[in-house]
């Protein structure tokens, strides 16, 4: 089939201006077409008085070959890729079984590729299964009562489970392996218009039965769940050319698992294990990240804002918006994970903190849109020295959070008019915050940097230039915003294993290479098939010595 990517036609086009696009797109006659279907659709509102409907097609015509040649020119047509996900080995029999460290997207994508190819991997996750960690997290939003290792970080389904769903990223992707995720969400009961959505998103509730039937899946091929197993320590020899090996995993409890080939896929909010994995020599490093707060404005003003008229169209939604200020004072201040018609969450996994994120449902139609407004940060610049320095730093924001909130895990919040003028908020206006178990209204600045208040009073303007109704007086932020990503990486080589323990291979948020679900399950994938291929090889090595013997 045909490629052709980038058709613009106006929103409100008619059905029949599809084909008729394609046949001038392709130089070709109504004869010549067979069928075509959409691969993927979006929207250009960059103006909004004249929105166009972006689309990706694959296109079935006779004479293919005529027509890719009479186009070749042409750097939007081509031919279709394939997209099918391709196993890069096969699990050698008697292989002792890898193990997973962690069931969010990453860990589950690891597993997934794992057990499909006969490794039967065994899956070890601190926190508790989807449903059971749900009424946990509800727990703390209803009742302000935290439970540590069953919480909005720590569970099956990962962090991820608690978000927008969001299903889109920037990384590049030659192997389609994006395809991959998606398809097996579709599978696993996602609705089949996020292969072809160029914004993809799920929501909480869907992700929920998601995760249980991807669980089902991986049992069914062979994989084995360990629930509430907290990794507590590494056992690492040196084998016979003095490299460090990681021989096994001391668990919570006293328990030892015997393991050659472990995936590390804990999140970017697994502090402690961070700790463990530094104390037991394993190669980190220092990784930028950013602290804010989370922003809120009624969804509508978003719609209108971005849509103009066609504010409510159901082909567009709840409008997104990505923004960022380069400041004076060198710092930068942009948007992150926004969630359009949805709800700020308490996001903490530790007693005494407060930590927010955002949450949607697949509806997204909650009254508020929020972001996450915050601040990016260097580590050579804002917390120098020891690797784990940016836990430090996020920990003593949180804890101010929780002193400032109250002492009760109710958020600190505060009105932006407010907030540019330098006095504390008394109380809210008519922006109601969504914040559960609840807000005190304080004054922000004394939970952040000196630099992130002084950056974000300079942008906040900026951004209602962009945005109208971005710097109304009413508009709430509730603090803090500290888990954008994590703060340190765990250095892998072209092999993806740890740089200085082999057998350990770094994944996902937690590792520093994967910021959301879709960019962790690939990497997942990717570190799956690592990890094979080492097992293969080693596999065959050892055979190779018994032969020669």
């Amino acid at each position: 089939m045909i490629r052709v990517n980038d058709l613009k036609l106006p929103l409100h086009h008619a059905d029949e201006a599809l084909p008729a696009a394609i046949l001038k797109r392709l130089k070709i006659t109504p004869r010549d077409l067979i069928r075509f279907t959409v691969a993927r659709r979006g929207h250009d509102a960059r103006d909004r008085s004249n929105i166009a409907l972006v689309y990706t097609l694959d296109v079935a015509v006779k004479n293919e070959g005529t027509v890719l040649a009479k186009l070749r020119r042409d750097r939007d047509v081509g031919l279709t890729p394939d997209q099918r996900y391709k196993p890069v080995a096969t699990a050698p029999e008697g292989a002792m079984r890898p193990v997973v460290i962690g069931a969010g997207p990453c860990g589950l994508f690891a597993a997934l590729i794992l057990a499909e190819q006969g490794f039967r991997p065994i899956v070890l996750e601190r926190g508790k299964v989807v449903r059971e960690r749900t009424k946990d997290t509800w727990g703390l939003w209803r009742r302000s009562v935290l439970n540590p290792e069953s919480n909005v970080q720590y569970g099956e389904g990962g962090a991820g489970t608690f978000s927008d769903g969001k299903l889109y990223s920037r990384i590049k992707d030659p192997r389609h392996l994006a395809r991959k995720v998606l398809t097996e969400f579709v599978a696993a009961g996602a609705p089949e218009e996020i292969l072809t959505e160029a914004h993809p998103h799920i929501g909480t509730f869907r992700l929920v039965t998601m995760v249980e039937s991807m669980r089902a899946k991986i049992e069914a091929l062979g994989g084995e769940y360990r629930f509430s197993t907290r990794v507590d320590g590494l056992h690492i020899e040196h084998d016979a050319r003095g490299e460090r090996r990681v021989r096994g995993l001391h668990l919570a409890g006293g328990g030892y698992l015997e393991a050659s080939h472990v995936v590390m896929a804990i999140g970017h909010s697994a502090r402690d294990t961070f700790e463990m994995l530094a104390a037991a020599g394993v190669h980190a490093e220092a990784k930028p990240f950013s602290v804010g707060v989370r922003i809120e404005h009624p969804q509508s003003w978003i719609d209108q804002a971005r849509f103009g008229a066609d504010a409510g169209n159901p082909i567009l939604g709840a409008a997104e918006y990505h923004i960022s200020h380069h400041c004076s004072n060198g710092r930068t201040v942009y948007s992150f994970c926004m969630c359009p018609g949805g709800t700020v969450v308490a996001a903490t996994s530790e007693e005494g903190r407060v930590a927010t994120n955002g949450m949607s449902q697949y509806s997204r139609n909650e009254r508020n849109a929020n972001s996450g407004f915050v601040v990016a940060i260097d580590p050579a610049r804002d917390y120098p020295g020891d690797p784990l320095a940016g836990i430090a730093l996020q920990r003593r924001l949180e804890e101010q959070a929780f002193v400032a909130g109250g002492r009760n895990y109710h958020a600190p919040a505060q009105r932006v008019g407010d907030f540019l003028a330098g006095r504390a908020s008394t109380s809210l206006g008519s922006v109601v915050p969504s914040y559960k178990p609840g807000v005190t209204p304080t004054d922000l600045a004394q939970c952040l940097p000196d630099f992130a208040v002084a950056a974000m009073r300079e942008a906040i303007p900026v951004f209602g230039r962009q945005i109208k109704g971005y710097d109304h007086p009413d508009v709430v932020m509730t603090g803090v915003e500290t888990r954008t990503s994590s703060p340190v990486r765990f250095t892998r080589g072209d092999d993806l294993q740890s740089l200085n323990t082999a057998g350990l291979f770094p994944a996902g948020e937690g590792a520093g290479y994967a910021g959301g679900i879709l960019s962790a399950g690939v990497d997942g994938i990717k570190v799956a098939e690592a990890v094979a291929l080492d097992m293969a090889r080693s596999h065959a090595g050892q055979a190779a010595v018994r032969v020669a013997a």
